[in-house]
């Protein structure tokens, strides 16, 4: 998981990408500067990838699954893990009153760029979040 942080972004985190290191669960930086509006390009243009607060990007490392269970890991097990990761995200978001959508439609490369991921990573979703509308 990749985190892109605007401006203003978030209280403790400058703008940038930042990527999730599951074993000291923290944010290690990527790069600086804000990628939003090239993000929001990315993502066909959806005005809410740049307005967010963050977006949560969410990557595939395909070969931990195809390992084991072959093609059927690429097409259905790492889909699935995402759309778990998703629905956290999604629930996490509304226990501290945030909003947040899946967005599936976005230039996969592009994203992988902007991101600084490497090419063994696939994206899969982009999830902005932010404040919810009044």
């Amino acid at each position: 998981m990749y985190v892109a942080v605007g401006t203003p972004g978030v209280e403790g985190l400058e703008s940038g990408v930042y990527r999730y290191q599951p074993r000291s669960h923290e944010l290690a930086r990527v790069s600086s500067g804000d990628v939003q509006s090239e993000l929001q390009r990315a993502a066909v243009d959806q005005a809410f990838v740049e307005a967010a607060a963050v977006d949560i990007i969410v990557c595939a490392v395909d070969d931990r699954t195809t390992g084991k269970y072959g093609e059927r890991g690429r097409q259905r097990y790492v889909p699935m893990e995402a759309g778990h990761a998703g629905e956290n995200l999604y629930l996490q978001a509304e226990a501290l009153g945030l909003a947040t959508v899946s967005v599936g439609a976005f230039h996969d490369s592009q994203v992988r760029d902007l991101v600084g991921a490497p090419a063994n990573e696939r994206p899969l979703y982009v999830f902005p979040v932010g404040g919810r509308a009044q």
